[in-house]
Formats: C-alpha cells, structure tokens, sequence
C-alpha cells in the first residue's frame, strides 16, 4: 500500500481530523486479496468540488477498484469529498470499504495525467475548466465519467466535440452522470409515451404552446445524506459554475430526447431549432450566503454580482423554447434558497398525446413527491383497456404498479421500493456507465445525442445573452 501521497499531504499542511482519521481506515481495512486483484476500473477523481463525486461512491461496485485516487488542489472542497467518502465508509448499515490515495497540490491535474494510477476520471466540480480537462484526459487514454455539464459556453462545446472525436480514435468513453433517467416517474412516463394505444402520437406543439415541457426547481439550501449542505463559495460565481440555463438545464434537455425519440441518433445540426432563450438571477442575502458556504462574506471575486441592495445575484435561471425535429418543447430551470418544509428539490414534466397527456407534479397536493398522472382526452372502453394493458404488461418488472382513478383520468400509485431518490440515481447511472466500460462502446446514439443536448443548452446560453 502506497502512502507516500498522504505523507506529500501532510507535509504540505492538510492536517483535517478527517485526514487523519482516514488513514487509520486505509491501514485497517486493506487486504491481500484485493490488492492482488485486477478490476476493470480503478476511479481516480480530479479536484472533487462538487459532493455528486462522492455519491459515485456511495456504495461498492464489483467492477471497481476498492483503492481510489484523488487528485485535488488543498482547501475546504476536498477535505469535504474525503469526509463524506469516509462517512460512507463507517456508516453501520451497508458501510463502503474505499481505500483512497490522495495527492494535494497546485500541479494536481498534470500530475494525475503523469502517474495515471486508474483508468476512470470522474469529474464533479468546478466547471471553469471541466471542458479541458475532459480534452487533456481523453488525450491521455482515460474513460472519463463526468457531471453535467460538460460544456458550459459555445468555446466548450467546440472543444467537447473535439474531445469526442479523440474519444472515439483512442477507444476510451466520455459519458455524462445523466442521473434523472433513473427516477421512476420519468421512467413511467417515457414508456407511457411510446405505448401508442394509451398515448397516441405526440403532438407537435408551438412556440407558445409546446408539447413538452420540463421544469425542475432547487433550493440552495438543502440536506445532503442527512447533513446540511456545504456549498463552495465559486458555486455562486456564473463564470466557474456556468449559467442556470447550461447547468441543471442539461438533465432536462436530456430527458426530452430520450422520450420522446428513444435511441434515435439526433443531428444538432439539422434536428434543433432555438426559439426563445433567457436567464434571470435569483438574489441571496449575506447570511444566506454564509449559512450555505460556512463563510462570513461575499469574496472578492463574486463583489461584481452584488447590487446596490447588498444583494447577490446568481444568475442560475434559464428557460428554453425549441424544436427537436418536429416537437416543441419547453425546459425551465429556477433556484431558490430554501424549499418549503417538508419540501425538497421538485419537478414537473408534461408531455402532450393524440390520446392522452402524461403529467409529473411534485407539489404540495403530492406531499413533495413526484407523482405520474394519465389524463385522457376521451377516456372509452378501449382506452381503459390499453392503459390496464399496459400496466399489466408492467408487473414482473414493476410489481406492485397500480393504477387511482382521479376526476380526470388516473394516477399511477408506485411502490416506494421503486422511489431510491437522487442519490440513488448516482449509483444506478454509474453501474450502467460501467457495463458500457466492461462492453468496451457505448450506445450508437449516445455520443451523437450528448452533442445534440450540449449544442442545444450552449447556444440557448448565447441566445439568452443577446
């Protein structure tokens, strides 16, 4: 067992009790067995700001190397992703067994690219130079496992063209931890969409009226793995986070091509046309600021986002209104600091049928949860009998699937056995990322569709600038 990076760290001044107490955990828990053991992928994770890396890590994967490597610059945001990976570690049920080897400097990127102890990056962070080092990595051989977004300006999205291109000539992946696939109403509803005899044929939709629309709204404030969230103060700034429309906007896009055209390959050339784009900010308060970020004070470099009311304004708002291939659609992203109580992150997507609409809510009427609703425009025998068709054909893969009838058409009832929530998503994406490692490809309509989701929220971005 190589120690000599924790020492590197040491001397260079991280002496965090969690420091310490992670390497009391590496010393006890390793293991002949493992260490002679090859596994497909070994994770290492680059300067890990963002806490979606450590849920990468929330449990134990047979395909990976127990012993992880962080690269990282010193400072509050990895000590922040070894706590909670040590957390997971000395949890009482289902507790990790990761070994991590850190290095801690400026140099952390070169320096990873040099010893390329694994073979998986996984990027979760800053997003200023998330494009880079997507390139630099792919340059170098590695399968890169990233966060959204992978490009947050029209400049990145060149670059993230091109780093797909080298992906495909030196035989490594580039894939985006698209977690919102996973949740179950989503699911639903995508199936839904493509059972004709329930839903009919998507409708086409206008500008001011399109046939699907996605909105999600989050909170600053939140509680992640049951602790307050500690946000890093850059999170705030819009040039090393990106704009709201080019951030969480990437889950919705994404969502709207895999419903409504499954495994299709889209040309972003020819298949998206942008309507309306714009972005607006939501303004925190100081002691809003501190209570999310542990600090006492907006830093120098985030001053020039704070107005005349001592207020700062995170532009993180974006709303987009375009046309993939013939269908319009709507995708509307808002934060706020805190959500309501008992309340969490929500969202809502409709999607409009020749026979029936298909809605997600996630309001109060739902308790906060997201909920599935059928909504037929003429609900007759034959309609009812596809829809409990459908549901049928549903029950060894989802047993317990049941179907409510409301004023207006029926609510799907769903076992919380199905409900994993959010951070559950990170664990189900990054087993699928891995069986793509293991089969050596990706889908077809993966890479096209990536670029077709990353064209559509940076030229949205550039747009809503105008």
């Amino acid at each position: 067992m190589r120690l000599s990076n924790y020492h590197q760290a040491y001397k260079s001044g991280l002496r965090s009790l969690s420091f310490f107490i992670l390497i009391s955990m590496v010393l006890s828990s390793c293991n002949e067995t493992e260490e002679s053991r090859e596994y497909p992928a070994t994770l290492m994770t680059a300067d890990p700001g963002h806490f979606h890396a450590a849920l990468v890590q929330k449990q134990m994967y047979e395909q990976v190397n127990p012993e992880v490597y962080v690269y990282a610059p010193e400072g509050p945001d990895v000590q922040g992703h070894i706590s909670k990976i040590n957390a997971y570690n000395n949890r009482d049920e289902n507790p990790t067994s990761w070994q991590i080897q850190g290095y801690f400097g400026t140099d952390f990127f070169s320096r990873l690219m040099d010893e390329k102890p694994g073979n998986v990056l996984v990027l979760a962070g800053n997003n200023q130079k998330k494009t880079e080092y997507i390139q630099q990595a792919i340059g170098h051989g590695i399968n890169v496992f990233s966060d959204k977004p992978m490009a947050v300006n029209s400049q990145d999205f060149e670059l993230l063209k091109d780093a797909f291109k080298e992906a495909e000539e030196k035989n490594v992946l580039l894939y985006d931890i698209m977690t919102e696939r996973f949740e179950i109403t989503s699911l639903l509803q995508k199936d839904l969409a493509n059972t004709a005899s329930v839903f009919g044929k998507m409708e086409k939709g206008s500008p001011d009226n399109p046939a699907v629309i996605k909105e999600s709204v989050h909170h600053f404030f939140k509680y992640v793995s049951g602790n307050e969230i500690k946000r890093p103060a850059w999170f705030f700034d819009v040039e090393q986070e990106g704009d709201g429309i080019v951030d969480v906007t990437t889950h919705l896009v994404d969502l709207v091509q895999w419903a409504c055209y499954p495994e299709k390959i889209l040309d972003y050339k020819k298949d998206i046309e942008l309507s309306i784009a714009s972005r607006w900010p939501t303004r925190l308060s100081s002691e809003e600021f501190n209570r999310v970020t542990r600090l006492n004070g907006f830093p120098d470099y985030l001053e020039k986002y704070v107005n005349k009311d001592s207020l700062l304004e995170v532009f993180c708002n974006g709303e987009i209104t375009y046309k993939l291939i013939d269908v319009y659609a709507r995708v509307k992203v808002e934060w706020k600091y805190k959500a309501p109580e008992g309340a969490g992150d929500t969202h809502f997507s409709l999607m409009r049928g020749s026979l029936a609409n298909l809605e997600i809510r996630q309001g109060a009427e739902e308790n906060y949860k997201p909920e599935l609703y059928v909504l037929p425009h003429n609900s007759n025998h034959d309609w009812k009998k596809a829809l409990n068709n459908w549901i049928s054909g549903l029950s060894s893969q989802y047993p317990g699937l049941v179907l409510v009838p409301i004023d207006n058409g029926f609510r799907v009832d769903i076992p919380a056995k199905f409900r994993i929530g959010h951070e559950g998503h990170f664990v189900q994406v990054t087993k699928k990322f891995l069986e793509y490692l293991q089969a050596g490809k990706l889908p077809d309509w993966e890479v096209p569709n990536m670029i077709a989701k990353y064209y559509t929220t940076t030229a949205a971005f550039e747009l809503a600038k105008k």
